[in-house]
């Protein structure tokens, strides 16, 4: 399964300008609040955080947020399927925190002693049913996906978003053979975004960051295969003071705030 590079800097004009909105929301004091949550004195340096690939958008709007309230800090990421992530911080990667998109996953990590206490749900998601713009197939069941013909992808089942839609085929009683399976949610919806397939098993949260370039279709297995998603400070971490800041954030209320706008559900 290809991995993606250990770190990338994620910024843009796009995410700053997330951040500034969301600067100019906050009262003065729920942002002392933030800050004090965050256990912010002192905090300084970089912060590698690996996350599952879902967590894009949110998670790069608080490291925006993270590098406003603790000058001197610089967040880098590394987005990608849950498994990668894990092996690659079984095999040594350097990081400091941990967000899975599923609690096997980060199984495989605290059952190598590799995190900093016990890992915390934050947020929870379920998945959709995406299709291109319009839904020119008509489909509006799991059922739907097995039409002659239809392409449809799913993710690995080895990451969280395959394990969910395995769960959630079987709930509705569904045999489904995906044209492909892909490393991690995005991937599976780029194949839909670029007309490679007709329909892809992804998160909701995913259809939202699309926009108009796909359109989702609830179902009700979904309900079925709702995914937990726990973040951890990792016991190795070269910052760990920037760890536990950076964890505290994402517990935060203008954490929670930012993954409940990205279409996360509460824990």
């Amino acid at each position: 399964m290809p991995r993606s590079p250990w770190t990338r800097r994620i910024a843009g004009a796009g995410t700053a300008a997330a951040v500034l909105v969301l600067s100019a929301c906050s009262a003065s004091g729920s942002h002392s609040s933030a800050s004090a949550e965050s256990g912010g004195q002192g905090v300084t340096g970089t912060v590698t955080v690996f996350a599952a690939a879902s967590l894009k958008e949110s998670f790069t709007t608080l490291g925006e947020r993270f590098e406003k309230e603790h000058p001197g800090t610089e967040v880098t990421f590394n987005f990608g399927g849950s498994d990668s992530l894990a092996a690659g911080i079984g095999s040594g990667a350097p990081a400091d925190v941990f967000a899975a998109a599923g609690t096997k996953t980060m199984k495989l990590v605290t059952d190598e002693g590799l995190t900093a206490g016990s890992p915390s749900t934050f947020v929870r998601n379920r998945l959709e049913i995406a299709t291109a713009p319009g839904n020119p197939h008509a489909i509006d069941s799991l059922d739907d996906l097995t039409a002659s013909g239809l392409k449809v992808v799913l993710c690995d089942e080895t990451v969280p978003c395959g394990a969910a839609a395995r769960t959630a085929l079987s709930a509705g009683g569904v045999e489904l053979e995906p044209v492909s399976y892909e490393r991690d949610v995005r991937s599976a919806l780029t194949k839909v975004r670029l007309k490679e397939a007709d329909a892809a098993l992804v998160y909701r949260t995913d259809v939202r960051a699309a926009g108009d370039k796909v359109e989702g279709v609830e179902f009700p297995e979904s309900a079925e295969a709702v995914n937990d998603y726990p973040i951890a400070r990792l016991e190795n971490a070269p910052n760990p003071s920037a760890a536990k800041a950076f964890v505290a954030l994402v517990k935060s209320a203008e954490g929670r705030k930012v993954l409940a706008e990205a279409g996360f559900l509460k824990p």
